[in-house]
């Protein structure tokens, strides 16, 4: 039997989620909270397997109730229950030691399949997070730079040179403070370019001073 506890300062939500719950048979609503001080005081008392947590709570919200939880009930698992959806939100809870996070409008059997999945051990995310979250590292890698992609595999003359080249100065310019010829500034810009597969020095240009490589 999976012992759930709800932590969440709307009645109506809490008396839901008693009602959902109470129709599986693997499953039992063991209290309920309106805050995290008194999820704390309560599960001081009440034995509990599963926390089903919102965050926007009054006196102690989930974000300060977290670290409180695992460091005196560090056998409890926590499946936050909310309605923030903000990716830092989700990262900061489950970085903090919750075991799963579920939206508020995600369908009853997500949240009891949520609740069973966190009790036998595993991380859970509900459908929508997922894909929300799927979908904008799909974003963010299609709008990275192919230049800061690449980097790593510049080797450290190279990285000099972009520097300098950064820095605006010509081939011959940079010839002359490494003290090496034009053809080979020329053979290793032509090399960066390549490696990275940037269009042009401008792209370079433009990485170098989002890395701070220059001012």
């Amino acid at each position: 039997m999976i012992r759930v506890l709800l932590a969440d300062d709307h009645t109506i939500l809490r008396d839901g989620m008693r009602a959902l719950l109470s129709q599986e048979a693997d499953m039992e609503v063991v209290g309920g909270a309106n805050n995290g001080q008194e999820l704390l005081e309560l599960l001081a008392a009440t034995p509990a397997d599963v926390v089903l947590m919102d965050i926007n709570m009054p006196i102690l919200d989930g974000f300060a109730a977290m670290p409180l939880l695992q460091e005196q009930f560090p056998q409890v698992r926590v499946l936050v229950l909310s309605m923030l959806d903000n990716e830092h939100y989700v990262h900061r809870m489950l970085q903090a030691g919750a075991a799963g996070y579920v939206l508020k409008n995600a369908e009853g059997i997500e949240i009891v399949y949520g609740i069973r999945a966190v009790a036998a051990g595993q991380k859970f995310l509900c459908t929508e997070l997922s894909l929300m979250i799927m979908q904008r590292l799909v974003a963010r890698s299609a709008c990275t730079p192919v230049a800061e992609r690449k980097l790593g595999e510049l080797s450290g003359r190279e990285m000099e040179i972009l520097q300098l080249l950064a820095q605006g100065l010509t081939n011959a310019e940079i010839a002359d403070k490494l003290f090496t010829s034009k053809r080979t500034v020329e053979t290793h810009r032509q090399n960066i370019i390549e490696k990275t597969k940037a269009r042009n020095t401008a792209a370079l240009i433009r990485y170098a001073v989002s890395q701070g490589l220059i001012q």
